[in-house]
């Protein structure tokens, strides 16, 4: 890493999420557990499917580093997540599935979750042997334990998602459970000063002189009852690590996405007069000055354009726009 950005000055202040991208060439997603969308389990079982990386953390104790709480985790530490499925669960007066995670503790060692589903609880019992066999159920001093998704939710604050590319997934030894991919598209472009570089839509006269990408989306998400597509959209700026000591720190970026009702009768590409008269339907969280910007969507099936930005006109640099989705996407 220090060879590649040119010193370590350079690496300063970056992320778990950046990290795991350089490793990995993925799109990531942090989810604030506080705040979590309804169907956090469902994209979890979908991310483990798709072999996803995971990890999560607890606030950290201001006070103390790394402190230990009652239940065995520890705060402001960095936790892997290994396993997201539903178990059968058979007890006297029922039978049914309960939502189980399984968390890695790095340190490897005794300190784990002591709560429910944890090694040697009873909850156990009610799970068949088959099934036990099946997860590969241990208890063992090596930082790996089981809980159930509600309190996974209500001890940890925060989940780092790192959705892997289709050519992350071709060795054998990282496919093992991985049983989807992601489909990808990728482009890239630069915002130059007096062509490209239209800045945010609060400049309506310039914004549609930005780069433009559409895409497709025809078939809905498996396991889905809104009929909508799922969408992650990654815009990353190039570069900028490497050009600090140049003086340039990243720019201040986001992208915005508009529905094209019949794309087949708007110009190409779409003019000032589409963006005075049309509103955006989705749009990255905010306008930041990280070095990438990345949301998830759920869009119906449809034409869409994408705008990638700066909040500024006439800011210059190059960026790689991706876009992961469940199924297969056209883009142009």
């Amino acid at each position: 890493m220090r060879r590649l950005h040119g010193s370590y000055e350079a690496l300063r202040g970056g992320t778990t999420c950046e990290a795991m991208e350089d490793f990995t060439g993925g799109v990531s997603e942090i989810y604030d557990l506080t705040k979590a969308p309804p169907n956090l389990l469902n994209i979890m079982l979908k991310a483990y499917q798709r072999g996803s990386l995971m990890g999560s953390s607890l606030e950290p104790d201001p006070n103390e580093v790394e402190a230990r709480c009652d239940n065995g985790l520890v705060r402001g530490h960095a936790y892997s997540v290994t396993c997201v499925k539903y178990c059968e669960i058979e007890t006297p007066r029922m039978s049914g599935k309960v939502p189980l995670v399984r968390v890695r503790n790095p340190w490897g060692n005794e300190a784990e979750w002591t709560g429910a589903w944890s090694d040697q609880s009873p909850e156990w019992q009610f799970i068949p042997p088959e099934e036990k066999e099946e997860i590969g159920l241990t208890f063992e001093h090596d930082g790996e334990f089981w809980m159930s998704f509600k309190d996974f939710m209500s001890n940890f604050t925060m989940l780092e998602m790192t959705n892997l590319n289709p050519d992350s997934l071709d060795d054998e030894d990282v496919t093992g459970g991985v049983s989807h991919k992601w489909e990808m598209s990728v482009f890239e472009g630069a915002w130059i000063r007096g062509s490209t570089a239209g800045g945010c839509r609060n400049f309506i006269d310039t914004f549609w002189h930005n780069p433009q990408y559409r895409i497709t989306l025809t078939d809905v998400d498996d396991d889905d009852d809104d009929n909508k597509c799922t969408v992650i959209v990654a815009l990353m700026q190039k570069n900028r690590r490497s050009q600090r000591k140049l003086g340039l720190e990243c720019l201040t970026i986001g992208f915005a996405i508009y529905h094209l009702r019949d794309p087949d009768n708007v110009p190409r590409p779409l003019d000032l007069s589409f963006f005075k008269y049309t509103a955006s339907v989705a749009r990255s969280p905010s306008f930041i000055n990280t070095r990438e910007v990345s949301c998830r969507f759920k869009l119906p099936p449809g034409t869409y354009c994408i705008i990638p930005s700066t909040f500024e006109p006439n800011e210059e640099g190059e960026f790689i726009l991706r876009v992961f989705s469940e199924k297969s996407n056209e883009m142009e």
